[in-house]
């Protein structure tokens, strides 16, 4: 798990720009050919890059294979729908508290997990997740298995989010400033220890660092943002359903991570693009889309061993060479 594609050049941040622009010019360019269904659509896919780029921060830069995301993915959702039931809509305190409550249950069950190693990492992560799952779908105050439905999408000032292009917007954004944060947190000293601990644990420790409260502060980055995705995917599906909380959803979000490259700034979003947009095309061509979509991330995987966002890059890498 090479971090090279967390370096910084000019070339990069130019080619970033150029991307969160023409990513920006989408919703006018859609409405313009009378395509506003995947408006909706691309938000969902913002949303998801969102949550795939936080659960490859834990394990592509932290180096800990988590399969219990979803657990922060829908106390995101639910908190925001908890708060909406109550009258609290707007964005500047929901979506802050979803996140926060999200960092709260990171910090809770990674001070427990990080105790083990290996595959009982996994597994008692993913104990969590579906503790947590069963919790949600017995409180029948809450929903139950039919999940909380919110009213309608928070207030956020004079932003009108119940405009499909202008919650795009927001996602976009929200999308953006996790990118920044975590290239930042990547080339600041802590990213650095951080590197070192995912390279060679042991010898860290030996060195003085305190290997754990790194990697659970990795754990809890990772968690906050996740619920701020759980909290727009509330906002962009009007529910906060029991299955963004299933374990399903932890292997989606991670299948997304390894599609996308693990390690890469950039492959939470590569890999949420491709398996969207593969399941949204497929699901119109045949009722067997589960089967096709299969083969063809076997190709992706098979032509792209290390990413999407790695080919990409080497494919950029070498016209540039040219």
């Amino acid at each position: 798990m090479k971090s090279a594609l967390y370096r910084q050049s000019a070339r990069r941040r130019g080619l970033a720009l150029a991307a969160l622009l023409a990513l920006a010019a989408l919703p006018p360019l859609l409405q313009a050919l009378g395509q506003d269904f995947y408006v909706s659509v691309a938000a969902r896919i913002l949303i998801f890059a969102l949550a795939a780029t936080s659960l490859n921060f834990i394990v592509g830069f932290g180096g800990l294979v988590a399969f219990g995301h979803a657990a922060f993915f829908g106390a995101g959702a639910y908190a925001v729908a908890i708060l909406a039931e109550r009258g609290v809509t707007a964005a500047v305190v929901a979506w802050p508290a979803a996140a926060a409550l999200a960092g709260v249950l990171a910090l809770l069950i990674g001070a427990i997990s990080l105790r083990t190693r290996g595959v009982y990492f996994i597994m008692i992560t993913l104990a969590f997740a579906q503790m947590i799952y069963y919790l949600f779908i017995s409180l029948k105050a809450w929903g139950g298995d039919d999940g909380l439905p919110l009213p309608a999408r928070s207030t956020f000032g004079p932003l009108d989010l119940k405009d499909d292009a202008v919650f795009y917007w927001v996602a976009l954004a929200c999308l953006a400033a996790a990118l920044f944060v975590l290239d930042r947190i990547a080339h600041a000293r802590f990213g650095r220890v951080l590197q070192g601990i995912r390279e060679n644990e042991s010898r860290m420790a030996a060195l003085g660092y305190p290997v754990a409260a790194y990697q659970l502060a990795c754990f809890v980055i990772g968690g906050t943002l996740a619920g701020l995705a759980g909290a727009l995917i509330a906002n962009h599906s009007l529910l906060a359903s029991p299955n963004l909380l299933h374990w399903t959803q932890s292997g989606t979000l991670l299948v997304m991570v390894i599609v996308g490259g693990v390690g890469t700034l950039y492959g939470g979003f590569a890999g949420a693009l491709t398996l969207l947009l593969l399941e949204e095309l497929l699901t119109g061509v045949t009722v067997h889309w589960h089967a096709a979509l299969g083969l063809l991330l076997l190709v992706v995987v098979f032509r792209a061993p290390r990413g999407v966002a790695a080919w990409l890059h080497g494919l950029f890498a070498r016209g540039a060479a040219k």
